[in-house]
């Protein structure tokens, strides 16, 4: 009998690619063959990133973006070199235009390099529920993986009922027209609906649907494995953090798609040398790229370190790290819970905002940053929030019970665990 083979596709986004690796390499480690295809247009960019961390920090990248059990193939976009990919949509809809027709002799390549252990399963990301097609017409099983909390996808099955209800608006909504057709293609074609939550996070969401299977928290990916990076890594700043009291440090950072605006950028700049605390913040290429998001005159920050990306992970499990200043994506927030780590919302667009609530509201282990009337955050705000969350010992508590709570699930007899090992048996 073969190996079981994936053929694991996400969304062009790092929301997207990170967990799907991140889940690439737990089924690596269950003896299972994984196929990962990315658009060429980001396997460049991410083979580049690798190769810049590498040289930067002075270690050997040879073979770094890949393990013995997973291999890495790609497909185009569609698009030209220089069009924008900042525009998700213009993207989504090239690829959908694309590669359907390219996949099926992608397929058939892949399955002659090794006719033993033909792909078995295709798993995709939110997005791709087009993929599903090709793969139904192939007769190869599918699966979806889901990287937002369950809450955040339960929400897409209802949207069908809001809009008859007239609480949406459907008229001009192409937004919520693609979400409702996705949703009823994985209903379709997507056999099991994975999620990188647990249940002890989500009770709630998973009653309403329980045709969603927790295997969170996904976090531990392959040391080895770089490639779902889209930027050079900073790994100084650990050797920095080590210097660090424990739980003295900030970490700052709002992910991979979220841009400031230029004064609200100056003012937390001038807000962290008013907090005079140490920090990490990640500037990430291109959130301040545009020259007018330049950090203010007056400001010193010679208490903190300024990077362009890090290996968050490894960051927010630091001892010396004392909260997350984040903007509540879902990733981002598994990481942080992850790390028993407390946090200060910044949410901007999306689910942000719903991860903020769970944060605050439901397993309160963070403060929300309140805006004033004219939708901006002052640094005097910033500095009194800090204080309050540093100061909330509850709140610390309450991160570290949830973190222990959350950890349980991957190991032995853990309920993610035992969900992991029934979706490969399922696979084989």
């Amino acid at each position: 009998m073969g190996i079981t083979h994936f053929l694991t596709i996400p969304f062009v986004i790092p929301g997207h690619i990170i967990p799907l690796i991140q889940f690439s390499n737990v089924l690596a480690n269950h003896g299972c063959k994984v196929t990962f295809l990315n658009t060429e247009y980001n396997h460049k960019r991410m083979k580049k990133a690798v190769a810049a961390t590498a040289q930067a920090n002075n270690i050997d990248d040879h073979d770094k973006e890949s393990s013995k059990m997973i291999r890495f193939v790609t497909l185009p976009d569609g698009l030209d070199p220089e069009d924008d990919r900042s525009d998700i949509g213009k993207v989504l809809g090239s690829m959908k235009k694309t590669m359907p027709c390219l996949l099926p002799k992608l397929i058939e390549d892949i399955n002659a390099l090794d006719s033993k252990n033909k792909i078995s399963c295709i798993l995709v990301t939110f997005n791709m529920s087009w993929i599903l097609e090709v793969g139904h017409k192939l007769r190869i099983k599918c699966a979806a993986l889901f990287p937002f909390s369950v809450a955040g996808s339960v929400s897409f099955q209802f949207i069908p009922k809001l809009i008859d209800d007239g609480i949406i608006d459907s008229d001009d909504k192409d937004f919520f027209n693609h979400i409702v057709e996705e949703m009823k293609t994985m209903e379709l074609l997507a056999e099991w609906w994975l999620c990188n939550s647990t249940y002890d996070l989500e009770p709630g969401a998973l009653s309403v649907s329980p045709r969603f299977l927790p295997i969170g928290p996904l976090t531990e990916s392959d040391n080895n494995n770089k490639s779902s990076s889209f930027w050079q890594e900073d790994i100084t700043c650990l050797e920095w953090l080590d210097q660090q009291q424990p739980q003295s440090v900030m970490y700052v950072s709002f992910g991979s798609l979220a841009v400031m605006e230029s004064n609200q950028f100056k003012e937390l700049a001038l807000a962290l040398d008013l907090i005079d605390k140490p920090f990490v913040w990640v500037v990430r290429p291109g959130n301040n790229g545009d020259k007018t998001n330049a950090f203010p005159n007056e400001f010193h920050g010679n208490k903190g370190k300024i990077v362009s990306w890090v290996p968050q992970r490894k960051i927010l499990n630091h001892p010396s790290i004392s909260c997350f200043v984040s903007h509540c994506g879902w990733n981002s927030t598994i990481e942080g819970i992850y790390g028993g780590v407390p946090f200060l919302c910044w949410p901007f667009f999306n689910d942000h905002f719903l991860d903020k609530s769970y944060i605050c509201d439901v397993w309160k282990v963070g403060m929300e940053l309140e805006k004033d009337e004219n939708g901006f955050i002052s640094k005097e705000e910033i500095r009194k929030k800090v204080e309050q969350l540093l100061g909330d010992e509850a709140i610390r508590e309450r991160s570290s019970k949830l973190k222990e709570a959350t950890r349980k699930n991957l190991g032995e007899g853990g309920q993610s665990s035992k969900n992991i090992e029934k979706f490969a048996n399922w696979a084989k």
